[in-house]
């Protein structure tokens, strides 16, 4: 099977974690940001996360990639119950967590920025949307005081540092990301059981963090 996707894209991670945590073997492929042809020859439109399965047709959604590759043994390990508080958590952060990490996932070295064109292609489509990036590169300090408070109240929720809520769920599908996401952001300062999950779900899945490009 092949797993198309963007390196900074956390729907991408997401269908990339469920064959880390399963250790079956996945090739991903990183897509230009600005190659729209690809895509949509696959599915129709311009996005990812797709995967190509074994009789070479094509599947979008990360949900629904994670649900079919768990399952494809008939022995899924999303089994766990979910946290309607982990939930609230994750919807509170995101709605101001985009200003953090867009403006610095423009400018890192990743594979689908490879060109200058796939770079603008992203700054442009993004600042249309939220705004000029200097700006919000600006009010960081602001920003990152506010997901360090965030995360001391996400600390509290974390049962066991291989599954947020005791056993492997969709939670973990939706948290470790975010995690991941704000690993590229310098000041970020997870509690203890925070980091201890981060790090564990990132040997888990075989993901890498963003430390080393951090700014």
């Amino acid at each position: 099977m092949k797993l198309y996707v963007y390196e900074h894209c956390p729907y991408c991670v997401k269908a990339r974690m469920i064959f880390g945590l399963k250790n079956l073997p996945v090739e991903v492929k990183a897509l230009l940001n600005d190659d729209e042809k690809t895509p949509t020859s696959m599915v129709g439109q311009k996005m990812v996360p797709i995967l190509q399965k074994q009789d070479g047709s094509f599947m979008p959604e990360s949900l629904d990639i994670v649900k079919y590759v768990d399952n494809l043994d008939r022995k899924p390990l999303l089994t766990g119950p979910l946290s309607a508080a982990v939930e609230t958590w994750l919807r509170h952060v995101s709605e101001y967590t985009q200003k953090l990490l867009i403006p610095r996932f423009a400018s890192a070295p990743f594979e689908e920025f490879a060109t200058p064109q796939a770079r603008q292609y992203f700054s442009d489509k993004k600042q249309a949307k939220m705004g000029d990036f200097k700006e919000h590169l600006q009010h960081s300090t602001g920003l990152v005081k506010k997901i360090n408070q965030d995360l001391r109240e996400l600390d509290k929720l974390i049962k066991e540092p291989n599954a947020v809520n005791g056993e492997l769920s969709e939670d973990d599908i939706h948290l470790f990301p975010v995690l991941r996401s704000l690993s590229i952001v310098k000041g970020v300062e997870l509690p203890t059981r925070v980091q201890a999950y981060r790090d564990n779900m990132a040997k888990q899945t075989q993901i890498n963090l963003l430390t080393s490009i951090a700014s």
